[in-house]
Formats: structure tokens, sequence, C-alpha cells
């Protein structure tokens, strides 16, 4: 006899994606009516026009920050948090854009980029960094 509390949670899981299915076939059947009344308002104005050469975009990625956000929030955790490693600043920074936590390549990519805009950040001398003790170095705020 299968365990009852493990057939209730796949129950509820199951529910969980059947609803975000319904929920997602929803969505591309309100962009495909959508996408219809763009084609015929390009018609409109351009009768021989052919939508086949016109490329589909791809969405930029969920976990992509607007232009300086990264910046902005490096240094108010630095400011609040006081010297940080690099690590420690990308766990915390994804935590607070809800980022998954667990997923390696994300985190990698996160520490890469955070990387850099730290060293842009020690460039243009709003931060400094100091060899650590684990190896990485900690970054701080520049005190004038």
């Amino acid at each position: 006899m299968a365990d009852t509390h493990v057939v209730s949670a796949l129950r509820e899981k199951r529910g969980e994606l059947a609803g975000q299915i319904d929920g997602l076939q929803d969505q591309l059947r309100q962009a495909m009516i959508d996408l219809d009344h763009i084609d015929a308002s390009l018609r409109m104005f351009d009768p021989d026009i052919e939508l086949d050469e016109i490329k589909p975009k791809p969405l930029p990625p969920r976990h992509r920050a607007f232009k300086g956000q990264v910046t902005r929030a490096i240094l108010a955790m630095l400011r609040k948090e006081g010297a940080m490693d690099v690590k420690a600043i990308t766990l915390r920074l994804m935590a607070e854009r809800e980022l998954n936590l667990n997923d390696r390549d994300l985190t990698k990519a996160m520490q890469k980029r955070i990387g850099a805009a730290l060293r842009n950040l020690r460039d243009r001398a709003l931060v400094v960094s100091e060899p650590g003790k684990s190896g990485l170095l900690v970054w701080g705020i520049l005190k004038n």
C-alpha cells in the first residue's frame, strides 16, 4: 500500500502543475489573438507585407536586471552590512531578487556579473578590495 502522505503530496503537485498549464494556455491564447490583431493592422497599412519575414525577438532572461540596478544594490548592501566577499554579496543579492540559490549555473553567472560590477566600482574609486581569509577578495565602501 502506498504511503498516503506521498500520494497526497503528489496529488497536490499535480494540481499545481495542471493549474499552471491552464494559465499558460490562457496566456498563449491571448498572445495569439494579440498577434492576429497586429497582423491585421499591419496589412491595413501595407497589404503586400510578408509577415514571415518579421523575425521573432527572444525575451530577455527572467533574471536580467535593469541598467545600474545591480550596482545600486551592491552599494546599498555594502553600506548596510559592511565589507563582504563576492560570494556573500552574490547569495544575498540573489535572495533579494528571489532567484534560485540552488541553480549553480545561475549562481556562477551572477557571481561573474557581480565581480565585474565590483571591479568597475573599484575603478571608479567607490569601493575597495582586500584579500580575505577564504582566499576571496573582501569588498567594502571606500572611506574618504
